[in-house]
């Protein structure tokens, strides 16, 4: 009799701490990192950068080798993450602060709150510099605007307070201590919005910027100096001179930067080529991240709910190192800044070691989470999940990708014309400019991206083809169709 007591408990407790496996509904845990390449961490071939705990997901979750940003931009694909959808749906076009829009947007969290889940938000929100609670979330930890690195100020039970130390380790307390308290009857999901590995822009205590003061990337004490001596070797599409750069676009871009006073307001984001040491000063910066991410799995294995838990890793954009002539950018139409690093680790689903290569979007994050927490889809989701690719089932998926970008916002002059949408096949990326001509890149033949075909009579046929793809494209990103736009 006591032996089948003690039985019954043990099952009792091993199905507590098991609750997502049992019930079908895990745990979920969707980390996005500020500025993040595709390529900026150990396994993905950075020459130098240590990063066991990011790697270690990789190696056992599914790494997204095609995966692309909807748009290459903090505030509107941040938007796009959390909401399934596209700018041009969601509203959210650029980095403007668009305090109140923000607080209306039909964000996942919100369907995963009303379906049992308990929700939080930890980090950089930054649609809008307003920190304060926006639906969908019970528990809610904001960084003001862009947010600064040492001596963080949060918005947290209701106040600003600012908050003693390293703005990751602050972060990833919380997203600890987030873990500690879950309840084992309540599955929880937390989207964590690093900071890093944005350069510090010298927040103020009331918010605004310090624009003396050019920013910086600043790992934290620990860190600095771990990669003093070592050396990034560019990639090949680094041009010696502008006349290499492919993109008439973009040449005409940076003739004009280059002539701007707009580097002497904004220094920050002008450092030619990208240098070595911003290179080494975002590796050590991101060192912290990968330590924040083992004390999380650490926190999930102590509560016994590690394999319960869907881990995800991205990023809001990519990053250039002075590819097409581009430095410490993240907005043009290339490789560099539309890939996205995605990551997800969930072993209940997801055999070790898998790599899926179809044509992911961000906006897919957001149904790819519903499906697995079991909570409805809304019909305002533009994206698609591809949760179905960890069960190796049949799944009708697309064969092509747009990306989005509006200039609407920019305080630089230079960027004012750059608008653009683009389609991105397997093989091929059609780039349409609304005020240059367009682009065309047989990625497979030229990954990358120095020889524009679109003059080239023997693609005109591809080119015609990919047109007609980016308008329906376009037209569905809009909420529109061929047969209600005639």
């Amino acid at each position: 009799m006591l032996r089948s007591i003690l039985f019954v408990l043990c099952l009792l407790h091993a199905s507590l701490h098991s609750f997502g496996q049992e019930t079908g509904r895990p745990n979920i845990i969707v980390i996005v990192v500020d500025d993040l390449r595709w390529d900026e961490f150990g396994l993905a071939g950075h020459p130098y950068l240590e990063t066991p705990n990011i790697d270690r997901l990789c190696k056992e979750g599914a790494w997204f080798t095609n995966a692309f940003h909807a748009v290459p931009l903090c505030s509107p694909n941040r938007a796009s993450i959390l909401t399934g959808q596209y700018p041009s749906r969601h509203g959210i076009i650029d980095n403007v602060a668009r305090n109140q829009l923000s607080h209306k947007l039909q964000t996942y969290p919100i369907a995963l709150q009303k379906s049992g889940y308990r929700t939080g938000f930890l980090g950089k929100w930054h649609m809008g510099n307003d920190p304060t609670p926006r639906p969908g979330f019970d528990y809610w930890s904001a960084l003001p605007g862009q947010g600064r690195i040492h001596d963080p100020i949060l918005y947290e039970n209701g106040q600003l307070n600012k908050v003693p130390g390293y703005v990751t380790d602050v972060l990833t307390d919380r997203a600890v201590a987030f873990v500690k308290e879950a309840k084992r009857d309540q599955p929880f999901f937390l989207h964590f919005a690093h900071k890093a590995i944005h350069p510090d822009i010298h927040q103020l205590d009331d918010g605004s910027v310090d624009k003396s003061q050019p920013g910086s990337f600043t790992p934290a004490s620990r860190h600095a100096g771990r990669y003093k001596d070592a050396f990034f070797e560019r990639r090949k599409n680094v041009p010696s001179k502008p006349e290499d750069i492919a993109s008439l676009a973009v040449r005409q871009a940076l003739e004009q930067r280059n002539s701007s006073p707009i580097k002497e307001d904004w220094s920050v984001l002008m450092d030619p080529g990208t240098s070595e040491k911003t290179i080494r000063d975002r590796a050590e910066m991101l060192l912290s991240i990968d330590d924040g991410i083992g004390r999380i799995i650490t926190a999930l294995e102590e509560e016994s709910i590690f394999d319960q838990t869907v881990l995800v890793i991205t990023s809001d954009n990519g990053y250039f190192y002075g590819e097409h002539g581009l430095s410490i950018e993240r907005r043009m139409p290339f490789e560099e800044s539309i890939r996205n690093p995605l990551i997800v680790r969930y072993p209940p689903l997801i055999k070790k070691g898998t790599r899926i290569d179809q044509l992911v979007s961000s906006i897919d994050i957001a149904p790819s989470m519903l499906e697995l927490a079991r909570a409805p889809i809304g019909d305002h989701i533009q994206g698609q999940s591809f949760a179905p690719f960890f069960k190796d089932a049949p799944i009708d998926w697309r064969d092509a990708i747009l990306v989005e970008f509006y200039t609407y916002e920019n305080p630089m002059p230079w960027l004012m014309e750059m608008d653009y949408r683009v389609v991105r096949t397997r093989q091929y990326k059609y780039i349409h400019w609304m005020k240059h001509p367009p682009e065309l890149y047989d990625l497979k033949a030229d990954p990358y991206e120095e020889n524009n075909l679109i003059d080239n009579p023997k693609m005109n046929e591809i080119a015609t083809r990919l047109r007609a793809k980016l308008g329906r494209l376009t037209l569905e990103a809009l909420g529109l169709s061929e047969e209600n736009r005639r």
